[in-house]
């Protein structure tokens, strides 16, 4: 079955087919079902274009129920290399950090480096700390933590940092410098974030797959989220874990030689992306010109323009990361993510690029702008009455008996049943395979698992409506010509009490309270369907507040609590005894951090 697992040629071509044809196939069924719906009253101008906007938010929300069923038809499977084969070039771990804790983040490379002398490989990797701090105290703590560092280590001639005058470029930039500078010293380049963490050996498994296929220009891994605190982070933290794989596999199968690149945790062929990765400034200014934003996405574009392999081995484990502990936080990093996806309508044109390149362009365009869509279908259906004329029970003259038009309502309860459907079911069958092969002991046994799996269910779609209130702004907010700039992210308790919900989110509030209040009297027959969306919104403080505390709740646990990872443990024993030997500054857990990476973690 390795032809379905990685499929190639027509094969490929059939399965994006399929996968196309099935998403079309739903939004066409949800349009239709509407038109129907609306034929109830006598068809209107409104009624169509409300049906266009629930054909393309079902097309998107089909496609991502699509990408996770074919992710169930097959697992993961390593490529076949040579066990143990010697590594013969030499690779570079960049580690880029803004504003950072050095006492954290160089203790994980410390962690890295330790769990690489663990494996008994005798590889020539080195570590660069490639710093764009524009804090001087830290930048003088960095200065001091990393000479600490090197001597624990022993790691003079493996180890390095530089700091850079000017950040221009942000990281795509740090990145940038370091190949114009000294990549040519290096055949491969493992990039990471300041907060990934790498098993030593996976990353001798990701060395020996680069070197074993001439090809290939980048491996990215399927990070998991790990040290999850809060309920919020818990949350992500379990959907990372227990349905991220599947909606990876799904990727997995669909890329063929063009695969994504998350801009963390993936290694590439120093020389491949110094040919085809230059990132020039776009015209104008931001949000729309200036530098790309997120240039992840590009690079693999490029990369794959030039011919080079761009793949996802989502069977590589001990690839970790950690994520955001409260909405606030997310949505910051949301918005920066927004800005860098709504940037790619300018390249998505661009010559000699490939045709599935140019769709995970227009992929992460619409995912900021399906809310939108939402937000039109909502707002049209609550306005609809104020250009519907008044039914007429007697059509016709003299006749003594009223007409009462068939009720169109089962053609509206299927398409809520089958729009939530999109949403429920690939989550519940991901829950019942895990079952079946046994995965679901290493999340507390299928019992726990199910109720794992219903418990993220209920918190995704209580939150939902916040979250999806901060995209819309932050769509808003490019569209405005509002830049974001390169905001930076708290990697502390990130605890938020019900003033710090309610000055975040009053605004939510205001729309909810808003929605509800016209729902009530232009469409009061829709009230309780828009209960969902208005009753979160009208609770965005207090849910902010409460999915911030740390829970210690046995659901939504993940494997790595159960049975913490190696190098997980060596973080811990180092970090410890550094934070006793670097006493943190007063100001120290209130700096900014830099944002953790991409993943699909949430699809």
């Amino acid at each position: 079955m390795d032809w379905l697992a990685h499929p190639r040629g027509a094969v490929l071509i059939a399965l994006r087919i399929l996968a196309l044809g099935l998403s079309a196939m739903a939004g066409l069924g949800a349009f239709v079902l509407f038109l129907q719906f609306g034929q109830a009253d006598g068809l209107q101008i409104l009624d169509v274009v409300r049906a266009v906007l629930i054909l393309i938010s079902t097309l998107w929300l089909a496609w991502g129920a699509v990408q996770a069923l074919i992710g169930l038809t097959t697992l993961p499977r390593a490529p076949r290399l040579e066990a143990g084969a010697p590594i013969k070039g030499a690779t570079v771990v960049l580690v880029p950090v803004y504003n950072e804790d050095p006492v954290s983040t160089f203790s994980r490379v410390a962690a890295m480096d330790a769990s690489l002398t663990a494996t008994g490989e005798s590889a020539r990797i080195h570590f660069a700390i490639l710093s764009d701090t524009r804090n001087e105290e830290i930048a003088a703590r960095e200065a001091l933590v990393f000479a600490h560092l090197v001597d624990e280590r022993d790691g003079l001639g493996r180890f390095f940092y530089r700091r850079r005058i000017n950040n221009i470029g942000k990281k795509a930039g740090n990145i940038e410098d370091f190949m114009t500078r000294s990549g040519a010293a290096y055949d491969y380049a493992l990039i990471l974030d300041a907060d990934s963490l790498m098993e030593g050996e996976t990353i001798l498994q990701m060395i020996r797959r680069i070197e074993a296929e001439p090809t290939l220009g980048l491996l990215q891994t399927l990070p998991r989220v790990i040290r999850a605190r809060s309920r919020f982070a818990r949350a992500m933290q379990f959907s990372a874990s227990f349905f991220s794989p599947v909606f990876a596999r799904g990727l997995a199968m669909l890329q063929g030689r063009t695969g994504p690149f998350w801009g963390h945790n993936a290694i590439v062929r120093t020389r491949a992306f110094a040919e085809s990765c230059g990132l020039p400034a776009l015209r104008g200014t931001p949000p729309f010109g200036g530098h790309v934003m997120s240039h992840d996405y590009v690079e693999a574009a490029l990369l794959a323009r030039k011919g080079w392999l761009v793949r996802l081995d989502d069977d590589l484990e001990g690839s970790f990361e950690e994520g955001p502990e409260n909405i606030v936080d997310h949505a910051k990093r949301d918005r920066r993510w927004c800005q860098g996806n709504l940037q790619h309508a300018r390249i998505i044109g661009a010559p000699g690029l490939r045709g599935w390149s140019r769709f995970v362009f227009a992929q992460g365009i619409m995912a900021y702008i399906a809310p939108l869509f939402w937000l039109g279908f909502l707002a049209a259906s609550v306005a609809a009455p104020l250009f519907v004329p008044p039914p007429d029970y007697f059509p016709e003259p003299y006749w003594p008996f009223p007409y009462f038009p068939p009720s169109e309502a089962s053609k509206a309860i299927g398409l809520a049943i089958g729009i939530f459907g999109l949403l429920l079911v690939p989550k519940l069958l991901i829950a019942a395979r895990a079952a079946l092969l046994g995965h679901a002991r290493d999340f507390g046994g299928s019992a726990t698992a199910f109720a794992s799996t219903v418990a993220e269910l209920a918190f995704s779609s209580l939150t939902a409506p916040v979250l999806l209130a901060y995209a819309t702004r932050s769509v808003f907010q490019v569209v405005l010509g509002r830049d974001g700039g390169w905001p930076t992210n708290n990697r502390g308790d990130g605890q938020l009490g019900l003033i710090e919900g309610f000055v975040a989110s009053w605004w939510i509030v205001a729309i909810g309270a808003s929605g509800l209040v016209l729902t009530y009297f232009l469409a009061p027959g829709l009230l309780f369907w828009l209960l969902p969306v208005g009753l979160p919104m009208l609770a965005a403080p207090w849910l902010i507040s409460w999915s911030s505390k740390p829970t210690q709740s046995h659901l939504m646990r993940v494997p790595s609590e159960t049975s913490l990872p190696p190098v997980v443990a060596l973080h811990d024993r180092i970090l410890t005894r550094w934070d006793n030997a670097f006493p943190a500054p007063d100001n120290a857990r209130t700096e900014p951090a830099s944002a953790a990476g991409r993943s699909p973690a949430h699809a």
